[in-house]
């Protein structure tokens, strides 16, 4: 290294040298570092991800199904599991409604009661033990007018015991009667709340007196039942924007529905909406109660999430699906939101029954039907049915 005497004209000049040489050598290695994360994206030491995204390693996948999409899901008393595998999106060799063992479905209520169903869909059991069933009225491919019921079944004795048939106007052309629960605390034989998920734009909720069998349409094509207008959702990795004539992903009006534990409340959320509704079923229950009463009833509980399935805890807590975060998230009475359950292969979590101090969850891939990919059919086989450990134990 040459010295250069200070003050001297030489030692100036070298000066300068020296900044522009520092200057450049910085330049270069700014370039070099842009230039290596745009070409090559190497991770540096301080990036970072999501933790846990992925799962949180409390699934276990309980059994798969080569050509059922189970859909609705039940337990009875006596421990049986209830399956429902509805033929309104396409159709399948095996029953449409079954009690599960692990590797072996039987028909239910019974073999022969199979030709008496259509389409079942989202069912429930009541105070008393007994099962209650949404049959959608019509399969795939079919041109028959639908034939909506909601059928009341005993477990105890495997039968049928009455068919509600769900007629205009109660429902519409365009209904598509989606999830039920029963509330024994109105009415002489209680009171069943239907959420018309509508395969168009006229959603609402349906009202049955059980012992005379009348059917009420109730809060229709507002606020609380309806789809956002322009809402966006996430489907198995695809965004889509609610369009009522060319249907991306999923979409529709009130889906799920829950009753509290003590059922003097009704839950509901639209499936293209992120908010939880409720309204007293006092109100609900009322035939008298005018239009503006009902929707006045109605309070809007707040943000929760893009669910399909709805299940109320005994501690009054509201287990719900959440097919963004391909998740069950619970929403504690407070209002308190918590992740239950959360795993890449939650496609579309549908529908739950508490078993024990566990989850039971269908699973769909409803967003991968040939309807949402210009015909093109997108499902992988097999179908799965999980179980999940929540992470505080669920009392029965």
């Amino acid at each position: 290294m040459m010295l250069f005497p200070p003050h001297s004209a030489n030692h100036a000049l070298a000066r300068k040298r020296v900044r522009s040489r520092s200057a450049w050598r910085l330049c270069s290695a700014l370039l070099g570092a842009v230039a290596l994360g745009a070409v090559s994206g190497t991770a540096l030491a301080e990036d970072t991800t999501v933790h846990g995204w992925n799962t949180t390693g409390n699934l276990t996948v309980v059994d798969r199904f080569a050509d059922e999409q189970a859909s609705g899901i039940a337990r009875l008393p006596d421990g049986r599991i209830v399956l429902s595998f509805p033929t309104s999106a396409q159709r399948h060799k095996g029953p449409v409604l079954a009690t599960w063992t692990p590797g072996q479905l039987t028909p239910f209520p019974s073999a022969k009661a199979q030709g008496k169903l259509i389409s079942p869909l989202g069912m429930t059991v009541d105070g008393n033990g007994q099962l209650w069933l949404l049959d959608e009225g019509v399969r795939a491919g079919s041109k028959a007018k639908a034939k909506p019921a909601l059928l009341h079944i005993d477990p105890t004795t495997n039968t049928i015991v009455r068919r509600y048939a769900l007629t205009a106007p109660a429902v519409r052309a365009d209904s598509h009667v989606n999830d039920v629960r029963i509330d024994l605390t109105h009415g002489s034989a209680g009171t069943a709340f239907i959420s018309d998920t509508s395969q168009t734009t006229h959603p609402a909720m349906i009202v049955v007196d059980l012992a005379s069998g009348q059917a009420r349409r109730i809060l229709a094509d507002t606020v609380s039942v309806s789809p956002v207008p322009g809402f966006v959702m996430e489907a198995d990795g695809r965004l889509g924007r609610f369009d009522a004539d060319h249907p991306t992903v999923p979409q529709g009006g009130v889906d799920g529905v829950a009753l509290s534990t003590d059922s003097t409340r009704l839950y509901w959320s639209p499936l293209s909406s992120r908010r939880l509704y409720s309204a007293p079923t006092a109100v609900l229950a009322d035939s008298a109660a005018s239009d503006a009463t009902l929707e006045g009833a109605v309070k809007d509980e707040g943000e929760v999430g893009i669910m399909d399935g709805m299940a109320t805890a005994p501690d009054g807590s509201l287990y719900v699906t959440d097919i963004e975060r391909h998740a069950i998230v619970r929403r504690a009475p407070d209002g308190t939101l918590s992740l239950v359950a959360q795993d890449a292969r939650l496609i579309a979590p549908d529908s739950m029954a508490f078993d024990g101090n566990s989850i039971l969850l269908t699973v769909g891939q409803w967003a991968r039907l040939p309807a949402f990919h210009n015909g093109k059919d997108m499902q992988e086989r097999p179908y799965i049915l999980v179980r999940i450990t929540p992470p505080a134990p669920v009392a029965q």
